[in-house]
């Protein structure tokens, strides 16, 4: 049986605070098979985006390890997209130029790009045709709407075709429906490229929209407390979001968390 993609095995997080030791993450012991998507939901402050941080590597575990693609994590891992709640675009830049962004820095692109730049530049193209920005490649952050915006983001993090993906909260600061016209778009772009996918959200509609998996984590010092697999058929939409199976997964998911809430 081969190894899951990701894995922490007794992964956990303490941070010093005024000479205080405060436990951010119990020990963690979590698989990820490889083009699997897995969201996490929990309480606010309870380390879910310090789980994050380990599972990519920015911030060592103070206790047991990561390992990724078979190799234990010493430093940033390599081969991850990262997608945040703010869209952090470079405003002098076009809405091209973010995209080409990670070819600029990440081995191997940053090497070929100067021989190799119309070729980037089409895979540039591709991506923002597919998301419906294509007649927007020249145009600067400020002329872009939020869900503009945010497309571009995603664009940058996947264009140069990472296995793995981390969205944190992506779409958290939009209206709710831009909001969900991006969860269609994230579903596809996942389901046609296949890469490993770790989503935090406070949304669980949008948990139970594009998982395969959620997990729900505990007050702090967070630990999982509860795995609910999402088997709804694929590709889901919207109207999906409005039958009783679905709801009944949300509904699940959030007696889960009240229930860790009450007990703050």
């Amino acid at each position: 049986m081969s190894q899951p993609f990701l894995l922490t095995e007794g992964a956990g997080m303490v941070f010093s605070k005024r000479g205080d030791e405060v436990r951010a993450l119990a020990p963690l012991d979590l698989a990820i098979d490889e083009g699997r998507f897995l969201a996490v939901v929990g309480p606010s402050g309870c380390g879910k985006s310090t789980l994050m941080r380990l599972l990519t590597g920015l911030t060592k575990p103070s206790e047991g390890r990561i390992i990724l693609g078979g190799t234990p994590l010493t430093g940033p891992a390599k081969g991850v997209g990262m997608a945040f709640q703010n869209a952090s675009l470079l405003p002098w830049r076009t809405t091209l130029q973010n995209v080409m962004l990670p070819f600029e820095i990440v081995a191997p692109h940053k090497h070929r790009l100067r021989r190799a730049r119309a070729e980037y530049e089409a895979r540039a193209h591709a991506i923002l045709s597919e998301v419906g920005l294509a007649d927007f490649a020249e145009r600067h952050p400020w002329e872009l709407s939020g869900g503009m915006q945010q497309r571009t983001n995603v664009c940058r993090a996947i264009v140069h075709e990472p296995r793995l993906m981390m969205l944190d909260e992506p779409f958290g600061a939009l209206d709710a429906f831009t909001r969900e016209a991006l969860w269609s778009v994230m579903q596809r772009l996942w389901m046609e490229r296949g890469f490993t996918a770790v989503l935090i959200t406070h949304d669980l509609r949008e948990a139970v929209f594009l998982s395969d998996e959620v997990l729900v984590m505990s007050a702090r010092p967070g630990r999982i407390i509860h795995s609910e697999t999402i088997d709804l058929p694929r590709p889901r939409t919207l109207d999906m979001t409005y039958t009783s199976d679905f709801q009944d997964k949300a509904h699940a998911l959030r007696a889960r968390i009240e229930t860790e809430h009450d007990a703050l």
